[in-house]
């Protein structure tokens, strides 16, 4: 990927992350549903988190 690409590339994962984290849509998930013995908000807030760190991977990312 070129360097050039990178910069909007990483802007974009973080405003996605701020999307993803931000009371609307937590707010969609605070309920008392479990999956797998979790909570549902917590399980989506680990998700979104994994989800934005394997992202950020595949953008900075150098080829081989």
């Amino acid at each position: 990927m070129h360097d050039r690409l990178r910069t909007p590339r990483l802007a974009a994962a973080a405003a996605l992350g701020f999307l993803l984290l931000n009371y609307p849509l937590l707010a969609l998930f605070d309920s008392p549903a479990r999956v797998l013995g979790v909570p549902l908000q917590l399980a989506y807030l680990f998700t979104a988190w994994a989800l934005l760190i394997v992202l950020v991977a595949l953008i900075v990312r150098r080829p081989r």
